[in-house]
C-alpha cells in the first residue's frame, strides 16, 4: 500500500485513528482540560509563525541531522511520553520504542506506561529516555532509577508541571477508570473497533505494569484523573530536583518549563536540558502556548532546549527550531499514527515528517537548520506584504 498516497498528512492519520479506537480511548488521547483553550492556543500560535520563502537556489540537499545531548540524531525530533500508551493501541510502548530505535531517535517511556522499563528494554535501542513522575517514597524513587538504568535508559526526564491532578473533563465524562474497567457502555464502543478489540483480547487490558511492585489491590478502579500513579507521587520542589540530579549519572532533563525565571534556576541547579511544554493543554487551561514561551526561555539560558506543544508537521518543527529549540518531541501525533495504522504507523509518521522538513526547507532555500531565517509574525503583515 502507498501510505504516503493514502495518508499524506497527520490529519489523515488522526481522522482514521478516531474511527479505529473506542470513543473513551479517543477522549483520553485527544482531550485537554477545561475548555481546551490551551490546547487550541498551541495550534493557533504555531500557525501565526511564518517565514519568507526564498528563490533561485538551485539543487539543494538538506542535512536533517541534529546534535543533541552528546548524540547526532538523523532527525531533529523524537517521541514524547504518554501515560498508558497501551490503552490507545495494543502494545503501544514497545511498538513506539522499536520504531524509534530503528530510526535512531529517542523514545520516552512514562512512569505510568502500560509497559514496564523491563518490558520495553529488548526493543529500546540506544536512545531510551525515562520520564519520571516523582515518587514520594525515597526507596521507590531509588528503585525506579535503578530499574531504568538496568533496562538501558540513558536520559532521565522529570515532569514538573503536574503538581496536582487536572480535571480533564472530556476524559472524565468518557467513563474511563484506571485500570480500565469495561462497563456495558464502554463495551459497546469496543465492539465497533474490531482491530483494537482483537489486540486487547490477545494482550489483555492494560494497566500500569511499571508500578505493580509498589501497589496493592486496594488501588483498583480509580478515576482516570486520580489513578495509582498520583497516589504514589508527590509534588516536587527544587530540593527534589536536586536529589534526582545527584542520583542520576546520565543526562537529566526537566519537562514542563514555561517561565524564563525557572529556566535560569534550572541552569544553576545543573540540569542538562530544559523541556519547554505546557503538557499539551492537559494540565492548565490558562497557560500560554508553548511556542509563545520559547523565545524568552531561549534568551534566558544557554542550555539545550526541547520543545513540544501542538506539533503536526515538519513546518512546526522548523518553527520551533527557528525560535530557539534544539530538539522537538511529539506525543499525540505518534499515537494517532498507531491508532490509524497499527505497527506501521510510527515509521510512516517519521518518514512523513522527514519529507515535510525537506519540502519546507526547500521553499526557504536552506540546507541546514542553522540557516533558518528569522521567523515573521503572520498577524503583522501590512498590505504591501512586509512584516512590521
Amino acid at each position: 500500500m502507498d501510505l504516503h498516497g493514502k495518508y499524506p498528512g497527520l490529519y489523515d492519520l488522526k481522522k482514521r485513528a478516531r474511527r479505529r479506537i473506542p470513543k473513551f480511548v479517543w477522549e483520553y488521547l485527544d482531550s485537554g482540560t477545561g475548555q481546551e483553550a490551551t490546547k487550541q492556543r498551541n495550534r493557533l500560535a504555531l500557525d501565526r509563525i511564518g517565514f519568507e520563502p526564498s528563490i533561485l537556489h538551485g539543487e539543494q540537499t538538506p542535512n536533517l541531522r541534529q546534535e543533541f545531548l552528546g548524540h547526532e540524531f538523523p532527525l531533529p525530533f523524537g517521541i514524547s511520553p504518554v501515560g498508558m500508551s497501551g490503552l490507545i493501541w495494543p502494545d503501544a510502548e514497545r511498538l513506539l520504542a522499536k520504531a524509534a530505535a530503528e530510526a535512531g531517535l529517542p523514545y520516552t517511556l512514562s512512569t505510568v506506561a502500560s509497559q514496564s522499563p523491563e518490558d520495553v528494554a529488548p526493543v529500546l535501542g540506544k536512545h531510551g529516555w525515562f520520564q519520571m513522575y516523582p515518587p514520594k517514597d525515597e526507596a521507590i524513587r531509588k528503585d525506579m532509577l535503578q530499574r531504568a538504568r538496568d533496562s538501558g535508559f540513558t536520559t532521565l526526564v522529570l515532569t514538573a508541571d503536574v503538581p496536582v491532578s487536572s480535571r480533564r473533563e472530556r476524559q472524565t465524562r468518557s467513563g474511563l477508570t484506571q485500570p480500565p474497567r469495561l462497563t456495558p457502555r464502554l463495551m459497546a464502543q469496543v465492539m465497533r473497533c474490531p482491530s483494537w478489540a482483537q489486540g486487547m483480547a490477545r494482550l489483555g487490558m492494560p494497566h500500569m505494569r511499571g508500578l505493580d511492585k509498589y501497589i496493592g489491590e486496594e488501588h483498583a478502579n480509580l478515576p482516570s484523573t486520580a489513578h495509582v500513579g498520583y497516589l504514589l507521587r508527590t509534588s516536587p520542589d527544587w530540593e527534589y530536583a536536586r536529589w534526582l540530579r545527584d542520583h542520576w549519572d546520565g543526562p537529566f532533563v526537566v519537562k514542563g518549563v514555561m517561565r524564563a525565571y525557572d529556566a535560569r534556576a534550572l541552569e544553576d541547579l545543573g540540569v542538562d536540558a530544559i523541556w519547554v511544554s505546557n503538557h499539551a493543554g492537559r494540565q492548565f487551561d490558562g497557560a500560554m502556548a508553548s511556542i509563545e514561551a520559547l523565545p524568552a526561555i531561549r534568551a534566558a539560558t544557554g542550555l539545550p532546549l526541547i520543545f513540544d506543544g501542538g506539533v503536526e508537521g515538519g513546518l512546526d518543527i522548523l518553527r520551533a527550531l527557528a525560535l530557539g529549540a534544539d530538539f522537538v518531541m511529539l506525543a499525540r501525533g505518534f499515537h494517532y499514527a498507531l491508532g490509524a495504522l497499527g505497527s506501521q504507523g510510527p515509521a510512516h509518521l517519521i518518514d512523513m515528517l522527514r519529507l515535510d522538513l525537506i519540502a519546507n526547507m526547500g521553499q526557504m532555500g536552506i540546507e541546514t537548520f542553522s540557516a533558518l531565517p528569522k521567523p515573521i509574525s503572520l498577524d503583522q503583515i501590512d498590505p504591501a506584504g512586509r512584516a512590521y
